[in-house]
């Protein structure tokens, strides 16, 4: 797929995400926790319920909608949080060096080696399930991708005539790595930032279903599909509907990185075609 159509087709996908997200009140049916009614219990997708009902007679398509803001709100805070701390690591190992560079180094391979999911699964299992333990465990698990990436583009820039002058005009270390490196290594640094929001909602929807993340009545993805296991060959919309939100939201995201990859790195685009 063109980089061009990635891009459109990715953003559009996150673009209603994104809308469903914030117009959540003006657009579910019912309230996702409190309208329950076991009359309703079950019911298979039909003019009045679209996706259907679950055990407990909830709307599916009603908490699938408020289920976009739980998914979201992992995906960006967690991934600001990664972009953080990796991109200050990496900025400063590879700008510094030395012994500094040994130990972030060291610490990233470290990171890199430990499954992010296992990891995630660990503190989660010390705090406990919750949303904002789900951030904290989320937010401390991928920051080695982007404190790759930056540290290597340090590398390669910090011997460039702008950070030479800049060093001659009196500028600090600081301000050197956060207004002269940064801003030339941004481009890659979204993107990677915008394919690990995907990776932090999958991680959100794994911990969920698990009984890890967000707990039910709360509407998660996760925590749907979760409820929905025992269900799945007598009742399958309940597990259909959530998958197909998380899916689709995933390869928006997947795809609006690889447009952006190609728009912010045009050399990526020659490099796949040769």
């Amino acid at each position: 797929m063109k980089g061009g159509s990635s891009l459109w087709i990715g953003g559009t996908l996150v673009a209603i995400a994104i809308f469903v997200a914030i117009m959540a009140p003006w657009i579910a049916l019912t309230d996702p926790v409190m309208a329950a009614n076991l009359m309703n219990a079950e019911i298979p997708p039909c003019a009045e319920f679209p996706f259907g009902t679950d055990m407990q007679g909830r709307d599916i398509y009603s908490r699938i909608v408020y289920g976009a803001r739980i998914s979201l709100t992992v995906g960006i805070v967690s991934q600001i949080c990664n972009s953080i701390i990796g991109v200050s690591l990496g900025l400063s190992a590879g700008y510094w060096g030395g012994w500094w560079d040994d130990l972030v180094s060291g610490l990233t391979n470290l990171m890199l080696a430990i499954p992010s999911l296992i990891f995630a699964l660990a503190i989660m299992a010390i705090l406990g399930p919750g949303l904002v333990s789900l951030l904290i465990a989320l937010g401390l698990t991928n920051w080695s991708y982007s404190c790759r990436l930056a540290r290597a583009q340090v590398l390669s820039l910090k011997s460039q005539g702008y950070v030479q002058a800049a060093r001659i005009l009196g500028y600090g270390d600081l301000r050197i790595m956060f207004t002269q490196l940064l801003p030339n290594i941004l481009g890659p640094l979204i993107v990677i930032a915008t394919l690990g929001m995907g990776g932090a909602i999958l991680a959100e929807a794994a911990l969920s279903f698990l009984g890890l993340g967000i707990r039910p009545p709360f509407p998660s993805w996760g925590s749907m599909l979760s409820e929905a296991r025992d269900q799945i060959t007598t009742a399958p919309w309940l597990s259909v509907f959530p998958g197909l939100a998380i899916f689709l939201t995933v390869l928006g995201l997947n795809l609006l990185g690889d447009g952006l990859r190609d728009i912010l790195d045009p050399q990526s685009t020659t490099r796949r075609g040769a």
